[in-house]
């Protein structure tokens, strides 16, 4: 038996997303008259990235404003002349209502005009516009997308019965097949409470820092989950393990009764991370203890002599 580091973890693929990522239409039909961006460059939140054609509206937003003015000052001097006595209060209600009126269809003419800017809704990189300055779009048309890759998501699902090992917080390695020999930290941000019925797996998100923009949505991904690590593990060969009606056993090499005499012995042990030609041992062996790995079937009654031969040592001279 040796003592290893040894590792928990489990391997799945699974795709990279964007953290954000939207698809900019216009709510409302117009013609474009004006592209604010480049493809591929980077935007800002509140960035105008294409305007519609709002000269119409525009015009009843000026409108809007009139009218606003105008109620203002209707309502302002019926204040002073009901300060006066010279008009009842049912006249200053009325105009206070007709200011009202004015300040919503005010706030309707601005809220008409602003659907024709469409604007950045965060901070990302735009992609390849759908569009050209005097095209005429329909409301719902695609125009272009958006996507924050500074940090990327990486989905991935897990067989359910790892439901009760896998984490937020706990580390995971990805790699991409498209960038052969590289290895990207990540970290578990979520795990679905809910289990697939149909594959009994559940659902796995975890964060990679992507500020070198190195990985893009859509990529294919390798994840290795770490449950955890054991720097002193006590790991035997797989063909040490002997199975026996759903119990594992080990043939141990112990001192016998005579002097420098071993003889064998069955000993029950529990069995933990299996790698390949490798278990882990959790319980029945110490450090140091010497296993068989072959030849179990000459070895079924404890305390048989064995001996044990160094392979690994050159033969001796012959005199």
């Amino acid at each position: 038996m040796e003592i290893s580091k040894l590792v928990d973890d489990v391997q799945a693929v699974g795709s990279l997303r964007s953290r954000q990522g939207v698809v900019l239409r216009p709510e409302v039909s117009g013609r474009v008259t004006r592209l604010n961006f480049r493809d591929g460059e980077r935007v800002r939140r509140g960035q105008l990235l294409v305007q519609l054609d709002d000269q119409l509206p525009q015009a009843q937003v000026k409108q809007s404003e009139a009218e606003l003015s105008i109620a203002r000052a209707n309502h302002k001097r019926n204040q002073e002349l009901l300060a006066q006595n010279f008009i009842s209060q049912r006249t200053v209600d009325e105009s206070a209502a007709n200011l009202d009126v004015a300040l919503a269809k005010l706030a309707l003419a601005q809220a008409t005009a602003a659907r024709l800017k469409i604007v950045a809704p965060f901070d990302g990189i735009a992609g390849i516009r759908a569009v050209n300055v005097g095209d005429y779009l329909k409301d719902g048309t695609d125009m272009v997308n958006v996507e924050d890759i500074d940090v990327v998501y990486v989905d991935y699902r897990l067989p359910e019965r790892f439901q009760t090992q896998v984490s937020k917080g706990q580390k995971a390695v990805v790699e991409i097949d498209a960038l052969p020999g590289r290895k990207f930290d990540a970290l578990i941000q979520a795990v679905d409470p809910l289990i697939d019925a149909n594959g009994r797996s559940i659902a796995v998100r975890a964060t990679i820092d992507n500020r070198q923009q190195v990985l893009r949505p859509g990529m294919f991904a390798r994840v290795t989950t770490v449950f955890g690590e054991r720097e002193r593990a006590k790991v035997i060969p797989e063909e040490a393990i002997v199975p026996q009606g759903g119990r594992q056993f080990v043939i141990k090499v112990v001192n016998g009764a005579e002097k420098d005499n071993q003889v064998s012995k069955r000993v029950e042990v529990k069995v933990g991370i299996r790698r390949p030609g490798r278990v882990e041992i959790l319980d029945g062996l110490s450090e140091g203890d010497t296993v068989v790995t072959a030849g179990h079937q000459r070895l079924q009654k404890d305390g048989t002599v064995i001996k044990v031969i160094d392979t690994g040592r050159p033969p001796a001279a012959k005199p």
